[in-house]
């Protein structure tokens, strides 16, 4: 299979000297093309860090991150701006859309930095919007949408570019557990229908039992990972919450 993103050997480090942590220790996987990985650990096992350090917004200490055979921790300046405009798309828990724009607009911004043309990005909205069941809400503003429209147009925008890789920090973290499964089930259709590739940090084990891979992460290593193969999403779930018990402490605070 196509590889999209390989960890190789990354470690981060905050702090100095004096007082320093281990964010992230010696950290290695892959990720295929068409792949829907989650990664979950405890409040403070790494996994926020490591998908900042795939997306760019902070660097590693060492170790080397590939998206599609290039090495992004080598990229500076404008090459850096190219590589987050056109090969990631990204997905908040709180959403990041525009107030002052309407859905349609908050999703054109993506595509207007591009420099595509009209017609094709009117043809790209209207397929998106089909896709994640948001074509009502398309000349609306934030404030008129509830919390799982707004998190869908979120993640037309994310996707509108054809990224290589959609990372989502906590999708489904801001939403009522009805919002959440239609969202789910949005991003289940976009990885199996479109083989869209997913990388998802999440604190819940119903969110990750969505996905098709889920790797757990305890004080910054890799502490367990499960494939889903042929189970079903319940019997995926349960396994999950087995792991999740291995890890200790509270079952809430361990998710």
């Amino acid at each position: 299979m196509e590889n999209i993103l390989k960890i190789n050997k990354v470690e981060k480090y905050y702090g100095s000297r004096s007082s320093l942590t281990k964010a992230i220790d010696n950290i290695s996987f892959e990720v295929n093309k068409g792949e829907f990985v989650a990664i979950m650990g405890a409040s403070g096992s790494g996994k926020t860090t490591l998908l900042n350090c795939i997306s760019t917004i902070d660097k590693v200490t060492s170790g080397h991150i590939f998206v599609d055979g290039e090495d992004i921790t080598k990229l500076r300046g404008n090459n850096l701006n190219k590589f987050r405009r056109e090969e990631l798309g990204f997905i908040f828990q709180d959403f990041n859309l525009l107030d002052t724009l309407t859905a349609y607009e908050n999703i054109v911004l993506a595509l207007s930095i591009q420099n595509v043309k009209a017609s094709e990005i009117d043809r790209r909205i209207n397929k998106v919007a089909k896709e994640l069941d948001i074509k009502d809400v398309l000349k609306k503003y934030p404030y008129q949408m509830s919390g799982g429209q707004k998190q869908r147009v979120a993640s037309a925008r994310a996707i509108i570019t054809n990224p290589k890789l959609v990372l989502a920090d906590e999708p489904t973290g801001a939403l009522d557990s009805k919002s959440a499964k239609m969202l789910l089930e949005r991003f289940d259709y976009l990885n199996k229908e479109l083989d869209a590739t997913i990388l998802m940090v999440t604190h819940d084990a119903f969110t990750a039992s969505y996905a098709t891979r889920v790797i757990f992460i305890k004080d910054g290593k890799i502490f367990n990972e499960l494939h889903k193969g042929a189970d079903s999403r319940k019997e995926f779930f349960d396994k999950i919450i087995d792991v999740v018990t291995l890890l200790g402490g509270d079952l809430n605070d361990a998710l």
